[in-house]
């Protein structure tokens, strides 16, 4: 069922969004050569602790760790570990909190010292298809017009979505209704209101869209070893259009 959220109640999931946002650009400067995820999920949840809040995915279906640490190959849910960080590596950070009740979500992915000007690109295209595909959470438009921008955009440049993983609807849960792939045929599925608090999140292949999960049951990995970007956001839409909560202030 989809919850159609009040202006008092999105005022509260935008807060835990900046939580998550003010994390997300601390552990943008903290990552360097050498570091390694463990130390940086120590970070997030200090910062998110600090901020009155709580880890979101930490104890979440039985999941370890604050932060979703996702190097290179990785797609998505990779378990902070004690590998230092390379030259070149990218990685990708997704993180949620819970402020009051209300969660926020937020991902994205970055460059580690001086990274191929292809995954500089492979990053591009998936932070702009997830803009893209915010611009079409308008009332009136359909669920899979977000979707199937987000897809028309990522394959002509040359990249493929992951159809495993989608977004999904956000507030008092981490994951509600609803869905929300990164493909599909546009004019489909559940109709935009005003109301409507949406996760929507971008994982971007180089190669196959295909993936499998690794034996710790939570890391997903490319399945041609492909490099992969993830950006997200959770937008509340209203009347006018879409508006980002997890998007720093000030920014």
């Amino acid at each position: 069922m989809i919850i159609y959220r009040s202006e008092k109640e999105i005022g509260k999931i935008k807060a835990s969004c900046q939580v998550v946002a003010r994390t997300l650009k601390v552990l943008e400067k903290e990552v360097a050569v050498g570091m390694t995820t463990r130390q940086l999920d120590r970070v997030a949840e200090d910062s998110i602790r600090r901020a009155g809040a709580a880890p979101a995915f930490k104890g979440y279906r039985g999941y370890p760790a604050t932060l979703c640490a996702s190097v290179n190959d990785q797609v998505v849910h990779g378990i902070p570990n004690d590998r230092p960080l390379r030259e070149g590596d990218i990685l990708s950070l997704d993180l949620g909190a819970i402020l009051d009740g209300y969660y926020g979500d937020a991902a994205l992915t970055v460059a580690v010292g001086k990274v191929d000007p292809r995954a500089i690109r492979l990053m591009e295209v998936t932070r702009d298809s997830l803009y893209r595909g915010i611009e079409q959470a308008r009332p009136g438009n359909r669920v899979s017009d977000v979707s199937c921008t987000i897809q028309d955009y990522v394959e002509s440049r040359g990249y493929s979505v992951v159809r495993n993983f989608v977004g999904h609807g956000i507030g008092t849960n981490l994951h509600e209704d609803p869905q929300v792939p990164n493909f599909g045929t546009r004019g489909k599925g559940p109709k935009i209101k005003e109301g409507m608090v949406l996760a929507i999140e971008p994982m971007v292949n180089e190669g196959s869209f295909e993936v499998r999960i690794l034996a710790d049951n939570w890391t997903v990995e490319t399945i041609d070893h492909g490099l992969s970007a993830h950006f997200e956001h959770s937008i509340a839409v209203t009347k006018d259009g879409p508006v980002i909560l997890s998007e720093l202030e000030g920014e």
